[in-house]
C-alpha cells in the first residue's frame, strides 16, 4: 500500500481532532465548562482517577489526538476496503464520512462513555458533542477530498481559473 496514503488519512484524523478541539474551546468560552476539564476526563477515561493531575489536561489532549489518528486510518482503512468490493458505488465520501462519525458519537457517548466515565458524559449536552463529532467529520473529509482525485482536479481548474468576474479579484 502507498505510504502517501497512509500519511494522508493521519493528518485527516488530526485535522479532525484539532477541529473538535476548537470547537469545544469555543463552546469554552460561553459556558461553564472549561476545554481543560474536557481533556483531563478524556485522560481520566484511560487513566481512572487522574482528572485531577496537573499533567490531565495535557495527557487528555494527547490522547484525543492520538485516537484521532487512528480514527484516520481506520476511516481510511474502511473505504478502500469497501471499494475493492464488486458492488461497491460510493459516490460521496464526506456524506459517508458525516454518517461514520454520528455513529461513532453515538456508540461512545450512549454506550461506552456512560459504563467507564459518566462524569465525562455529564459534562457537557449531546449537542454539543455531537457538534464536534461532526466537525471532525467535515474536516476529515475535507482533507481526504482535498487529496483524493477529484480534489486535484478542482484545485487544478481553480487555479487555471482565473476569471475576472469573481468577487474577490480585481
Amino acid at each position: 500500500m502507498n505510504y502517501r496514503i497512509w500519511m494522508i488519512a493521519v493528518a485527516a484524523g488530526l485535522c479532525g481532532g484539532v477541529a473538535e478541539m476548537a470547537w469545544i474551546g469555543i463552546y469554552s468560552l460561553g459556558s461553564s465548562v472549561s476545554a481543560a476539564a474536557v481533556a483531563s476526563q478524556i485522560a481520566a477515561t484511560v487513566f481512572p482517577g487522574s482528572e485531577g493531575a496537573w499533567v490531565a489536561p495535557l495527557t487528555g489532549v494527547g490522547i484525543h489526538l492520538a485516537l484521532s489518528a487512528g480514527l484516520g486510518v481506520a476511516f481510511v482503512a474502511a473505504l478502500l476496503a469497501f471499494r475493492r468490493l464488486p458492488a461497491a458505488r460510493l459516490q460521496d465520501e464526506r456524506a459517508l464520512a458525516l454518517v461514520v462519525l454520528s455513529a461513532v458519537w453515538a456508540v461512545n457517548f450512549l454506550c461506552i462513555l456512560p459504563a467507564i466515565n459518566p462524569a465525562f458524559v455529564q459534562l457537557m449536552p449531546y449537542s454539543v458533542t455531537l457538534a464536534s463529532k461532526i466537525l471532525f467529520g467535515l474536516a476529515m473529509a475535507g482533507v481526504l477530498h482535498y487529496h483524493s482525485g477529484l480534489g486535484a482536479a478542482e484545485r487544478t481548474l481553480f487555479l487555471r481559473d482565473r476569471r475576472l468576474d469573481h468577487p474577490f479579484q480585481g
